[in-house]
């Protein structure tokens, strides 16, 4: 658990060096194009969170947690990652749905996804590099570390519960917590990030696309309307179920073990 802590914290000293190295380039930028430096802040925003990402990235690497195992950047199967697909588009549904219930929970990072999603950059940030990333460290790193001390079991769930208290914002916590049982335990029947990562990158894509062309609709239901969200809903616990039941009998590779977790 020492070591999951560790990581988290690596990686927020390497979100704050990089902001500190960004900014002086960013601020030169904010004046020389608007004569004022009084956006830099949101300037330096994108640039300071890959520049976070691509150190945090290196380290993991240079200290081995992305190497030594031919399965973590294993595609798995094109079957298995269609299944991934499936699980993970009803488990986006069905957390979607729980936080419907949770509306009351503050959004402390809005205005920060707002500027974010302004720019092409961001955009890559959000929805395909900060999952790679967050597979990277939660999965190839901090899960791994886990399942060697804890059980199955014990590893998954504190490790979704180490990335949700990750997110910090309210109105994140609880969907990260859930999404991060079903990425540890994709990572944890396969030994692959492959799946993870596809799964998260189809999360926040989603977000970043429902949050750019339906500013104003805050839930699904309210997209969709009734009785066809409910129908939607129904579809999805059913797809989770079916999904699940297949996934559950993958074997690992090299391994004649099948799991059930």
């Amino acid at each position: 658990m020492k070591t999951a802590i560790k990581l988290v914290l690596i990686y927020f000293v390497m979100q704050i060096l990089a902001a500190l190295l960004v900014m002086p380039f960013t601020m030169l930028y904010s004046y020389a194009v608007n004569g004022t430096i009084d956006d830099m802040s949101a300037v330096a925003l994108a640039p300071s969170m890959l520049l976070g990402f691509v150190g945090m990235g290196a380290y993991l690497w240079r200290k081995g947690y992305l190497k030594g195992d031919k399965r973590i950047w294993s595609p798995v199967s094109v079957a298995y990652l269609g299944w991934s697909i499936i699980i993970g588009f009803s488990t986006i549904f069905l957390i979607e749905f729980v936080m419907s219930k949770l509306s009351f929970l503050p959004d402390w990072m809005g205005a920060t996804f707002d500027i974010l999603q302004s720019g092409w950059l961001g955009i890559i940030c959000i929805s395909v590099l900060g999952p790679i990333l967050e597979e990277m460290l939660f999965r190839g790193a901090i899960t791994k570390v886990l399942l060697h001390k804890y059980s199955p079991v014990k590893a998954i769930i504190f490790s979704a519960l180490i990335f949700g208290i990750f997110h910090i914002n309210p109105a994140q916590v609880v969907g990260a917590i859930l999404s991060g049982v079903l990425f540890a335990w994709l990572y944890y029947k396969t030994g692959s990030l492959v799946p993870g990562i596809l799964v998260h990158i189809l999360n926040n894509s989603l977000s970043v696309v429902l949050s750019l062309h339906y500013p104003d609709v805050k839930y699904t239901s309210d997209l969709l309307g009734e009785p066809a969200y409910w129908i939607c809903l129904a579809v999805a616990v059913v797809l989770f179920v079916v999904s699940y039941k297949v996934m559950s009998s993958y074997r690992l590779p090299d391994s004649n073990i099948t799991f059930k977790v």
